[in-house]
């Protein structure tokens, strides 16, 4: 693959800071943003060689800036790693609006704002890869993660539009979906609803200890990640989604399947209601 510039949100860990460093050892530029100083100092000792960029995705209007600055100091983007994003742990009765408000900007509101500062860059210059972090709680839900799938499961439905829609202008639009990966998403990046409501104990209890306990264990590599997706951003031809692992290739199946037989089951009512 011929050297990309990459833009990579929340470029300081888990999937961001992987992808990075396998992007630049495979020789490509890599401008990645951070929310603060002290993340960029992080950032830059691990990978010095890393443009790094102060950028909050929840502060809508700074973006276009930002995006414009980058594109003039480093040249002109090629790849979009929209990866900043976190995980809301919480019963749905015991969870604040506010909780769920905050997960929607970031996981949503601020990958489409980023998305929205690149596309007429894209758009004009007729390339263009734009990579949407999701993840298997795009396709199917657990409990005691509502509001991170719905932000998930939002973002997956606006990525297939705009893969529809930046097509015929020759720019790639893939949701990427991972499985459980050994990063800080269950550990101190989740933000964890205390409890509140006796009758959930018995559900909930044992999902979030044994969440707590699988930390650090997950089957997948963000090493092997950050391989599988710069083999996905030489593809001519990427599919408007990538599981990622192997618990997320089991769930959606089984998911699916399961769908099928609902639409079965339920086929004749479905029809009753034409004509």
């Amino acid at each position: 693959m011929p050297q990309k510039t990459f833009f990579i949100t929340g470029a300081n860990s888990g999937f961001g800071l992987a992808i990075a460093q396998a992007a630049l050892e495979a020789g490509h530029l890599v401008i990645g943003t951070v929310r603060s100083q002290t993340a960029r100092a992080s950032l830059l000792e691990r990978l010095p060689d890393v443009r790094a960029v102060q950028c909050d995705v929840t502060e809508f209007d700074c973006i276009p800036a930002i995006v414009a600055q980058a594109e003039e100091d480093y040249g002109p983007v090629d790849v979009l790693l929209n990866n900043a994003g976190y995980g809301h742990e919480g019963v749905l009765e015991e969870s604040s609006l506010e909780e769920m408000r905050h997960q929607f900007d970031v996981n949503v509101f601020g990958a489409v704002a980023i998305a929205k500062a690149f596309l007429p860059r894209f758009r004009e210059r007729r390339s263009g890869f734009i990579v949407n972090v999701t993840s298997m709680g795009a396709l199917i839900t657990m409990p005691g993660i509502s509001y991170y799938c719905g932000s998930k499961f939002a973002l997956q439905g606006i990525s297939d539009v705009m893969r529809a829609e930046m097509a015929p202008f020759g720019v790639h639009v893939t949701a990427l979906c991972p499985g459980s990966f050994r990063t800080d998403w269950a550990g101190r990046s989740m933000v964890r609803t205390e409890r509140s409501i006796k009758d959930y104990d018995d559900l909930f209890d044992p999902i979030r200890e044994a969440r707590h306990e699988k930390d650090g264990k997950q089957p997948g590599n963000p090493a092997k990640l950050a391989v599988a997706v710069l083999q996905l951003i030489a593809s001519d031809t990427p599919p408007p989604q990538l599981l990622l692992g192997s618990d997320a290739l089991r769930l959606v199946r089984e998911r699916l399947a399961q769908l099928e037989k609902e639409i079965t089951d339920w086929e004749e009512l479905t029809r009753s209601t034409d004509g």
